[in-house]
This record gives structure tokens, C-alpha cells and sequence, in this order.
């Protein structure tokens, strides 16, 4: 059995928590699924929303055991999406330059990279610090 490692902060759930009518925070624990039901419902009407707060800290340890540690910090890249996805500076920071620049030139692939990344972004970290 591997050792539990801290893979996701629960400071950041929490923040991205505040903003969980847009599933922000299921995408950050891997629960593309969920975050997705909850960007197109607002948090499933805000009860969803409200619900995890309770849960956050199972999220995060159900991440820590599923996603792999290593030199690639989760939460570096997370915030680098979030707020420069369209850019590519996440996949840059990854060492997936070619797909950076893709991205920094077409915004994201128009927009379909950037979602894509949110759906994958935690396995393709994990699959870089295996």
C-alpha cells in the first residue's frame, strides 16, 4: 500500500469552495462529473454547494490517496489554469511546451483545450509524477 501523500491543499478547497456554484472545487479533487452537474446547476441550486462543505475534507483525502505526488505541485497548476488557462502557462509549467504555446496562440484551443484540462488536469499531473 503507498503512503498517503498530501496531493491537494484543503485551504484551496475551501477557497474554491466559495465559488462552488461553478464546481471549481469537484474539478480541483477530480471530479470532473460533479463539477460539471454543478457548473450547469449552480452548485445543484446551492444546496449541493452547500452540502460540501461538509465534505470537502473527504474530497481531499480521497484525492491524496488517488493522485500521485511528485515534482509537479497540484495546487500551482490548478491556479495557473484557473486563471491563465487559456493561455497555456499551466501546460508550460507542466513541461508540455509545444501544447503551451498551442494553447497561448489560439486561446486554449478556442476554448475546448482549456475545459478539457479541466476534466484531466489532475491525471495528466499524476501520470507526469509517476
Amino acid at each position: 500500500m503507498k503512503p498517503i501523500t498530501d496531493t491537494h491543499s484543503k485551504t484551496i478547497g475551501y477557497i474554491l469552495w466559495i465559488f462552488g456554484f461553478t464546481g471549481s472545487h469537484r474539478f480541483y479533487y477530480g471530479k470532473p462529473i460533479s463539477g460539471t452537474v454543478y457548473l450547469l446547476t449552480l452548485g445543484l441550486l446551492g444546496i449541493g454547494w452547500l452540502i460540501d462543505l461538509f465534505l470537502i475534507a473527504g474530497m481531499d483525502r480521497e484525492a491524496d490517496l488517488r493522485f500521485e505526488a511528485g515534482q509537479v505541485d497540484y495546487t500551482v497548476v490548478w491556479i495557473l489554469l484557473t486563471f491563465l488557462g487559456p493561455f497555456g502557462i499551466h501546460r508550460m509549467y507542466m513541461g508540455k511546451w509545444l501544447t503551451g504555446i498551442l494553447y497561448l496562440l489560439t486561446g486554449g484551443l478556442f476554448g475546448l483545450g482549456y475545459l478539457y484540462d479541466f476534466w484531466t488536469l489532475n491525471s495528466q499531473i499524476s501520470e507526469l509524477n509517476s
